[in-house]
């Protein structure tokens, strides 16, 4: 609902899988990390999904998708750390974030 306070547990569970993202990634503790969980209603699509974007130290945008509430995620839900290049969004490619 709009105006009203996180719950503790989704709060908890954005910064885990912020600093999971961090760890999973060898992120610098000032690079930047957003992790949003939205609605989708799209046919096919789960009903809510965490979206994780960050930056590396070059300015480059990468981006994920989970496919579950942000309470739900665990850290093997994460994409592989060699994964990284292959999360990199385009340059043109900022629709969303």
């Amino acid at each position: 609902m709009l105006g009203t306070a996180p719950h503790a547990d989704h709060v908890f569970a954005l910064d885990c899988v912020t600093a999971w993202t961090r760890e999973r990634f060898g992120l610098s503790p000032d690079a930047v990390i957003m992790v949003s969980e939205v609605a989708c209603a799209l046919p096919g699509c789960p009903p809510l999904e965490t979206i994780v974007v960050f930056w590396t130290d070059d300015q480059t945008r990468h981006h994920f998708k989970l496919f579950k509430r942000a309470v739900d995620v665990v850290v093997d839900d994460l994409p592989f750390a060699w994964m990284r290049k292959s999360l990199a969004a385009a340059t043109d490619d900022y629709g969303c974030c």
